[in-house]
């Protein structure tokens, strides 16, 4: 139940974060709120993953997924534009994220 918690927080991290891009300086309400909730959700979410994952695993997880996830969007939404080291980066990212779950005993 802890990893679909933590699953579900990073979801919503990703929206709350594309929704703060959409919200304009939260001076648009509709996306300031989605903004605002998808932050909370995600905030309950990874405080309850803790409570069964290791603290550093679930946030490196989360920040590494949340991430990488959130440039996919941008990219694919909002038109921003990565270059070859941006790309590489993500690919790290993630590479480290799997080293973690593949590797680490503390992941469970």
């Amino acid at each position: 139940m802890a990893w679909l918690a933590l699953g579900l927080a990073i979801v919503a991290e990703v929206i709350g974060t594309s929704f703060l891009k959409e919200s304009n300086g939260f001076t648009k309400l509709v996306p300031s709120i989605v903004a605002v909730l998808g932050y909370g959700v995600a905030l309950v979410g990874l405080s309850y993953a803790v409570r069964t994952i290791d603290l550093g695993i679930a946030y490196a997880i989360w920040a590494g997924v949340g991430t990488a996830l959130i440039v996919l969007v941008g990219w694919l939404f909002f038109s921003d534009m990565l270059d070859l080291a941006a790309w590489i980066g993500v690919g790290m990212i993630v590479g480290g994220v799997l080293v973690i779950n593949i590797f680490s005993a503390n992941a469970g």
